[in-house]
């Protein structure tokens, strides 16, 4: 399953006691549909917060129900703010964790005076200047293997820290603004009320005043993304220059990057998986 939802109200993805995640409603749906003991595995534990269009799901069952009957009942009985979006039968060898290849993430900063109350959940509203072209040259510096020590989070454990290997490998990472809409001027060949609406629709939702961070990678440390998008904002600032990336990698100090961004920003864009696992 294709998964997206709104993770303004749940505790991230992974399944917690007595709180809301991803998961659990996956899980909870699944074993209504099918009346048989189901676990559901998701590509990636997106945290508490953090938004996905393109989370990747699977299942084991014996139900006789189809991809698109499967899609159909989640959809009836999940909450709104999560939908399956596609649905197949894969080969049982398929893990959607194990086997992703990459993934790609989006951090949405919004650049304009006023942040739509349509986007408040999904955007960091930051209106000051900002240096943009710096920041898209120190994205650049993050390509490649490196050791991300200084661009991750603890993971509460010392011991845990020190096991684990902080390198990861990032095949891509761009700042862009996505583009606007046609001009207002597109619309003049429509009655004037309507030419008026969708002018008032463009002023309105700032359409070309975001900044978008975007982050293709094998696999993330804990917080990675956040941090490393916290770094670039620095960079932004001023604070920081591109070239103080290749030092942080050599300093191996979480202390030492920009601070860890809010995760609402946050968005699972897209799963990558070989293709020998269709069935």
């Amino acid at each position: 399953m294709t998964v997206a939802y709104d993770g303004t109200d749940f505790a991230g993805w992974q399944i917690q006691p007595g709180v809301a995640t991803i998961q659990g409603a996956l899980v909870e749906v699944a074993r209504k549909i099918t009346q048989e003991r189901i676990l559901v595995y998701g590509a990636g534990r997106t945290d508490s917060g953090v938004h996905a269009i393109g989370q990747v799901a699977h299942f084991r069952t014996q139900s006789a129900l189809t991809p698109q009957q499967f899609q159909r009942a989640f959809n009836a009985l999940l909450p709104p703010t999560i939908r399956v979006v596609h649905c197949e039968e894969v080969g049982p060898d398929f893990h959607a964790r194990w086997q992703a290849v990459a993934k790609t993430y989006a951090y949405r900063i919004w650049r304009g005076r006023v942040v739509p109350p349509f986007a408040h959940r999904y955007v960091l509203h930051y209106p000051f200047p900002l240096d943009e072209a710096a920041m898209a040259e120190a994205a650049g510096r993050f390509v490649g293997e490196h050791d991300f020590t200084s661009f991750a989070a603890s993971s509460g454990s010392e011991e845990n820290d020190r096991d684990r290997n902080p390198h990861r490998e990032v095949l891509s990472c761009t700042v862009v603004r996505p583009a606007a809409p046609p001009a207002e001027s597109t619309w003049a060949s429509s009655p004037p009320e309507c030419a008026a609406a969708m002018g008032a629709l463009q002023r309105f939702f700032g359409l070309g005043e975001e900044l978008v961070c975007v982050i293709r990678g094998k696999s993330f440390l804990r917080y990675m993304v956040r941090k490393i998008v916290g770094t670039l904002l620095e960079v932004g600032k001023g604070r920081l220059t591109p070239e103080d990336v290749t030092r942080l990698f050599a300093l191996r100090d979480r202390s030492k990057s920009g601070s860890t961004l809010p995760p609402h920003g946050l968005c699972l864009v897209a799963v990558e998986y070989p293709e020998p696992w269709r069935i």
